[in-house]
């Protein structure tokens, strides 16, 4: 299991890198749970991080699907590994393939060794989205790689308040059935590791519990923080 650490300023790089994380996941809090990194911003990272994997989140991202492709475009020519699209403004499948499949269309066209994640939301019955249980088939669907599943209410509830053990089992294991990655988040604490572990998930994310008084917002990621992530981690 890769362990991704979400950081929102070249300040919080460092902490990161220091902290042994595996993935450098870029994003814009202020924005929302998804929110879009500028491009110099992942260019920056790139060139610092060296040989680190570097994702870049494009948005919770309304159902239009051109402006959803080329922000996808404009992340994988900055460097990012992977780019990752809330599927947040799609209310059922058909709208979710379409939109994803032109993300997958822009970015391959530039780099078909750019990873794309879909990422749908646990939450997504309080804003009238995609059922999160079709992510993996939309991921499928359109051509990528990676299916997540994140929060968009950040209250102080987490993944576990909104998908049960059982759902989120069912999503991991859908997603391995159709060859693809399961990637989870949605404040969770170090401690969640245990069981996203028991889960089969491929790649679990953090912001929250590596920043300074756990606050995704105000926070701001320690080194402290994020090797205690890694190393329970490290012994799963």
């Amino acid at each position: 299991m890769k362990v991704l650490i979400s950081i929102r300023s070249l300040e919080e790089l460092q902490p990161a890198l220091e902290g042994k994380a595996d993935i450098i996941d870029l994003k814009n809090p202020s924005e929302g749970s998804l929110g879009a990194a500028v491009p110099s911003f992942i260019k920056k990272v790139k060139k610092l991080a060296l040989n680190d994997l570097v994702s870049a989140a494009i948005g919770d991202m309304p159902n239009l699907p051109g402006t959803a492709a080329l922000a996808a475009l404009g992340a994988a020519t900055s460097g990012a590994d992977y780019v990752k699209v809330g599927l947040f403004g799609v209310t059922n499948e058909k709208e979710g393939i379409k939109l994803l499949t032109e993300v997958v269309n822009a970015v391959k066209e530039y780099n078909s060794n750019v990873i794309v994640v879909g990422a749908g939301y646990a939450d997504s019955r309080s804003f009238g989205g995609v059922d999160p249980m079709k992510i993996p088939n939309i991921v499928k669907s359109a051509g990528a790689k990676v299916a997540m599943l994140d929060t968009a209410t950040k209250d102080g509830r987490k993944l576990f308040d909104f998908l049960n053990y059982i759902e989120l089992k069912s999503f991991v294991d859908n997603a391995h059935n159709l060859n693809l990655l399961a990637a989870l988040a949605g404040s969770l604490d170090p401690e969640d590791l245990f069981i996203i572990n028991k889960l089969g998930t491929d790649i679990t994310g953090f912001r929250g519990a590596a920043c300074s008084n756990k606050d995704r917002n105000t926070g701001i990621v320690t080194t402290e923080r994020v090797a205690n992530i890694m190393k329970i981690a490290n012994i799963l």
